[in-house]
C-alpha cells in the first residue's frame, strides 16, 4: 500500500470525521472564554491539540477493542482486523498525536499544558470502560466533554463555572446518544461479557434513560446561554437543538434501528456546528 493509501486508511480506521462531534464545542468554550473570536495563533493551536488528542484517543481505542472488533460482524472490516493497519502502525500513529497534542498545549499557555496529562488519561482511559462498567457511555460523555474546557482553558488560561456547564451538557449529549448507538452491539455486549447500558438493562428502558440525559443536556445549554448573557441568535440554534433531539427519539425505536446511523451522524453532527455557530453568532452580534 502506498504511503498515501496507508495514511488514508488510518484516517478510515479513527473515522477522522467525527472530529465534528467535539471539535465546535471546544471553540464554543474559546469564543465564550474571548467573549467573541479568539486570536488566530490560539484558534490554531486548539485546532492542533484537538486533532492531536482525538486521534491519539480513537487510535488507541481501534488498538485496545482489536480483539473484540475481530469478532463483532459490525467492527470486523475494521483497519486492524483486517490487517490493512499493524498494531506497530497504530501505535506510531498514536505517539505522533500524542506528541502533537502536548506541543499545541504547551504553546497555548501554562495551565493548559498542566491538565493536559490529566485531559489525555481521561480519553484514554474510557477504551476500557466497557470491561467493566454499563456507565461507560457516561465516561465517553465525559472525555468528549473536556473539549470546551479545553478551549476556554486555551484562550483565557483559567477555569470558571460556565464552561463546566457547557462540559456538563455536552457530557449528557453524547452519553445519550452513545447508548442509542450502542444498542447496535447490544447482543454482542451480552454474550462476550462487555457493558453498556442496552445490555444492562434492555433496550426499550436504555431509550429512556438517553432521553432522560439528552434532557439534561438540553437544559445545561440553556444554562449555558443564560450565564454568557447571549443573544436571540443562540435560541435560534438551541431550538433547533431540541428539535434535533426529539427528532432523533422519533426515528429510532427499540425495535426498529435502521436508521440509527442518521440519528447519530447527521443529527447529532448538526447540533454541534448549530450551537456553535449561533454561540459565534451572538457572541460577535452581541448588541444585536
Amino acid at each position: 500500500m502506498s504511503t498515501t493509501g496507508k495514511v488514508k486508511t488510518l484516517l478510515e480506521m479513527i473515522k477522522f470525521e467525527h472530529t465534528i462531534f467535539a471539535l465546535p464545542f471546544a471553540f464554543i468554550g474559546a469564543f465564550l472564554a474571548a467573549d467573541g473570536i479568539p486570536k488566530a495563533s490560539q484558534c490554531f493551536w486548539i485546532l492542533l491539540g484537538m486533532a492531536g488528542g482525538r486521534t491519539a484517543a480513537m487510535g488507541f481505542n481501534r488498538i485496545v477493542d482489536a480483539p473484540f472488533d475481530a469478532k463483532n460482524p459490525r467492527t470486523a472490516d475494521r483497519a486492524i482486523p483486517k490487517g490493512e493497519v499493524s498494531i506497530k502502525e497504530a501505535w506510531a500513529m498514536v505517539l505522533l498525536a500524542v506528541a502533537t497534542y502536548f506541543f499545541a498545549a504547551y504553546s497555548l499557555n501554562p495551565l493548559a499544558f498542566k491538565v493536559s496529562p490529566f485531559f489525555l488519561a481521561v480519553i484514554l482511559a474510557y477504551s476500557y470502560t466497557k470491561r467493566f462498567t454499563p456507565l461507560c457511555h457516561i465516561f465517553l460523555g465525559l472525555a468528549i466533554g473536556l473539549a470546551p474546557a479545553a478551549g476556554w482553558i486555551g484562550v483565557k488560561g483559567s477555569m470558571e463555572l460556565l464552561p463546566a456547564v457547557l462540559s456538563s451538557g455536552v457530557m449528557f449529549w453524547v452519553a445519550g446518544f452513545d447508548i442509542l448507538y450502542s444498542c447496535l452491539d447490544f447482543q454482542f455486549d451480552k454474550e462476550h461479557g462487555l457493558h453498556s447500558i442496552p445490555a444492562a438493562v434492555g433496550l426499550k428502558k436504555a431509550f429512556t434513560i438517553s432521553a432522560l440525559l439528552h434532557a439534561a443536556a438540553f437544559a445545561c445549554f440553556a444554562v449555558v446561554g443564560l450565564m454568557a448573557g447571549l443573544n436571540f441568535i443562540y435560541y435560534l440554534g438551541l431550538a433547533a437543538t431540541f428539535i434535533l433531539l426529539f427528532k432523533q427519539h422519533t426515528i429510532v425505536k427499540p425495535d426498529d434501528l435502521s436508521r440509527l446511523d442518521m440519528a447519530f451522524f447527521t443529527f447529532n453532527g448538526a447540533i454541534s456546528v448549530i450551537l456553535f455557530a449561533s454561540t459565534a453568532a451572538s457572541l460577535i452580534f452581541h448588541g444585536s
